[in-house]
């Protein structure tokens, strides 16, 4: 089974965070400028929430609000389902599909080390279903 270590490995690049005082704005153009549907949101390093495109969709626009005048704290999920390095990707699809999210902060020690999102799920599944067709195929084969 692939852990979420594995996944994290193949992710290029640092967790893109905001603040809970940053504008919705700010963190809507953080998503747009990194091509991602959600952000981690930090206290003093401490995992405070996770502030999403469904977030905006639902909280701010649908409500006839300004992402301009309101602070991702007004509107971000509070209450975070997260993961640890060690959990399986089957883990990680059983908490996204019961809870309904698409984003998951991996936390070890206490801080935050990276996001699996569905995408990741998802692929990593169909590259574990591949190497076992395959291995199935050559062990057929011989």
């Amino acid at each position: 089974m692939t852990t979420v270590a594995q996944v994290l490995h193949a992710k290029p690049g640092p967790v893109l965070s905001v603040s809970e005082h940053a504008t919705v704005y700010d963190a809507l153009s953080m998503l747009a400028q990194h091509d991602i549907g959600a952000l981690v949101v930090l206290e003093e390093g401490r995992l405070t929430g996770v502030f999403s495109e469904r977030d905006y969709a639902r909280k701010v626009i649908l409500q006839g609000k300004s992402s301009k005048e309101l602070i991702v704290a007004d509107v971000m999920t509070r209450r975070v389902h997260s993961v640890r390095p060690a959990d399986t990707v089957a883990h990680c699809m059983a908490l996204m599909t019961d809870a309904r999210i698409r984003h998951l902060p991996v936390v070890h020690d206490d801080a935050v080390v990276g996001v699996i999102s569905i995408g990741d799920v998802v692929k990593a599944t169909l590259d574990e279903q591949r190497f076992t067709i395959a291995v199935l195929e050559q062990y057929i084969a011989t």
